[in-house]
């Protein structure tokens, strides 16, 4: 009965399959196969399942590049329409493969990999954001004549912040999920106490530190401030960006979402470099740090509204704040999906203020509702905030409505296309960006696989 039920989906997929054929795809697991089919019987719209099915491989079939490098896996994972590796995307990109790992020794081995390259990224630079994926290649276009100092293999040089915390939580989950600590040698240690001492001098408690960028742009969003260093801030603990997950410059360098996130990841390099690497001087210093920045976000980086405390966006230490929110994650939004938000009571009050027209970046039209940013302007919404929206929507009164609302619109945003995009119009689904961004495939396929396991009524 499984075997025909199998066959009688695999057949109603396949008709609405966009992917690349079988001998086009970069990489195929087995244990990925089985959990479409899997998932895909309990959803009751074809088309749904149809999209679930294009969105969740996508990242194996078209972004990641199986390698080795000094005999051991070496894996490259682009962004999609873009040639090059990010830090974030490519973690987030193979993230909801992790829980197969174990079933699947080659796709356990791919995400070696990707841990591995990340290695020797940070290495390379742990002010990139961005590398090549052939790390003798010349950086990317845009980034050739920007005012910074470009290394080899760097591909763009924005300093993020959850660039650092990115490559920890695959790392953390990769480890939990399969007990392997392969990946986790003397240069994975070397680039953790790396990741570490840039988070400290970007506390900038005596001076900027060494990092500066400046981009010759008619955005304002493209280029640092003031010599490059960004606007100034005050030494409270915190742990200052240059740019936003978005890739856009912060306004204020003191990115609340990354620092909450940093606070997670920091303690979740504690327990690796304890218990794997038996190096407590790691430890303690990553937990220290951690400790330093969870007590000073309550203190700075909270916002007094009518109807309670929420977290600002952005803060420079000096009072200034800026209270908005960003579709791109690390977002405000998304803190429980990134394990980062100590106050339920704060989250909620931030949720309902980043999700309304208080939130300068919040629209809602005769098309959709949802979040963006500055990177593609007003009235684009980006369905990875709608993703966020579901998976965060917890299980209270309503919230299975708050989530079907989001599929619907979901699967509206694809466009007929078969794929999740960038952005798109809040009044015309048609009018989108990029039509290969492979992070938020790779989100709307989490998305459809975690309610399938937790909450599978929302999809029959």
């Amino acid at each position: 009965m499984l075997r025909l039920l199998g066959q009688a989906v695999g057949q109603s997929v396949d008709d609405a399959s966009r992917r690349p054929k079988p001998s086009d795809r970069k990489f195929r697991s087995p244990a990925v196969e089985q959990l479409i089919l899997e998932v895909c019987a309990k959803i009751a719209d074809p088309g749904l399942a149809g999209l679930f099915a294009n969105c969740f491989p996508n990242a194996l079939d078209t972004t990641v590049e199986p390698g080795t490098f000094e005999g051991k896996p070496d894996t490259v994972v682009i962004t999609g329409d873009i040639p090059a590796m990010w830090l974030r995307d490519a973690s987030a990109q193979v993230w909801p493969y992790l829980g197969l790992a174990a079933k699947d020794d080659a796709l356990r081995e791919v995400l070696e990999g990707v841990i591995r390259r990340e290695t020797r990224c940070l290495l390379i630079d742990p002010y990139a954001n961005a590398f090549m994926a052939d790390l003798d290649a010349p950086p990317l276009p845009w980034s050739v004549h920007d005012k910074t100092v470009m290394k080899r293999g760097v591909g763009e040089r924005k300093y993020e912040l959850d660039s650092l915390c990115y490559p920890i939580r695959l790392a953390c989950g990769y480890w939990k999920q399969t007990g392997d600590t392969q990946p986790f040698d003397a240069p994975w240690r070397d680039a953790m106490k790396l990741v570490v001492a840039t988070m400290r001098v970007q506390q900038r408690k005596h001076n900027p530190g060494p990092y500066r960028f400046q981009r010759a742009s008619r955005r304002v969003t493209e280029t640092l401030s003031h010599d490059g260093y960004g606007n100034p801030v005050k030494a409270v603990g915190l742990i200052a960006s240059g740019f936003r997950p978005s890739d856009d410059a912060c306004t204020y360098p003191f990115l609340v979402p990354s620092n909450l996130f940093a606070v997670t990841s920091l303690r979740q390099l504690a327990e690796m470099a304890a218990a794997i690497l038996h190096d407590y001087a790691l430890a303690n210093d990553a937990q220290a740090l951690a400790t330093e920045v969870e007590a000073a976000l309550p203190e700075y980086a909270t916002a007094k509204r009518p109807g309670g405390t929420i977290w600002a966006y952005e803060v420079d230490g000096f009072g200034r704040q800026l209270l908005m929110d960003d579709a791109n994650v690390p977002s405000l939004l998304a803190l429980p999906y990134l394990e980062s938000s100590p106050d339920e009571q704060i989250y909620e009050r931030t949720r309902a203020f980043v999700w309304s027209e208080q939130d300068p970046w919040y629209f809602k039209g005769s098309a959709s509702e949802g979040i963006g940013g500055p990177h593609e302007g007003a009235n684009m919404i980006w369905p990875m905030s709608q993703i966020i929206y579901a998976l965060t929507a917890g299980r209270g009164p309503g919230s299975g409505m708050e989530i079907r609302h989001m599929l619907t619109l979901l699967q509206a945003s694809a466009a007929g296309t078969g794929f999740m995009h960038e952005s798109y119009s809040k009044n015309n689904v048609h009018k989108f960006t990029r039509p290969w961004f492979a992070w938020a495939n790779s989100l709307f396929g989490e998305l459809i696989v975690r309610l399938a396991a937790t909450r599978p009524d929302l999809l029959r």
